[in-house]
């Protein structure tokens, strides 16, 4: 009885715990979410960034957006809801949305193309994975190993060759070149 009263509690446990962790595996899940105000062509039709977007996220104002700007948000769980200020043109009267969203669970990295959500065009034309690029790799450029006895008559054959007295005599550079006596010296 004691044994069978142990196993009942140990498996109910342990299936709390599996409940409290499937729980926060899924609520507790954080994404980053950029904001594009960026001209955008889905199936041929173009949607023009907005004058400006101001973007909201729990009270908070997050983004700024003018056209080709870029915003970030950092969010727990599944879905985000903003608000959107929208300010068509300059001059022009801004009007709010407010937009909740669903965020797929297998993406860090969201971006949301404002002008196609607002337009009501589907998830695919939006939505899209932040994904990071490696920077280029630069090929290593082979030298030809010198000897440093060459490079320290480098100085002397670059100021020969200018005209100029790099420490050496002019003279006798020339009295060497012509193969004899320049005038004497």
């Amino acid at each position: 009885m004691k044994n069978k009263r142990r196993m009942i509690f140990r498996i109910v446990s342990l299936l709390i715990v599996l409940i409290i962790a499937a729980a926060m595996f899924v609520i507790g899940r954080g994404h980053t979410v950029y904001f594009d105000n960026k001209t955008i062509e889905y199936k041929g039709q173009e949607y023009k960034a907005y004058h400006k977007v101001l973007v909201t996220v729990d009270g908070k104002q997050v983004a700024k957006l003018s056209p080709r700007d870029r915003g970030m948000a950092d969010i727990m769980g599944q879905s985000i809801t903003m608000n959107l200020e929208i300010t068509d043109e300059k001059g022009g009267t801004p009007h709010s949305h407010k937009v909740t969203l669903g965020v797929p669970y297998n993406m860090d990295g969201v971006i949301l193309n404002i002008p196609a959500l607002m337009a009501g065009q589907p998830e695919e034309a939006y939505l899209s994975e932040f994904v990071i690029t490696a920077p280029a790799v630069e090929e290593e450029v082979e030298t030809d190993d010198m000897d440093m006895g060459d490079m320290g008559d480098m100085g002397t054959d670059m100021g020969d060759d200018m005209g100029t007295d790099m420490g050496g005599d002019m003279g006798d550079d020339m009295s060497d070149d012509a193969g004899g006596d320049a005038g004497g010296m």
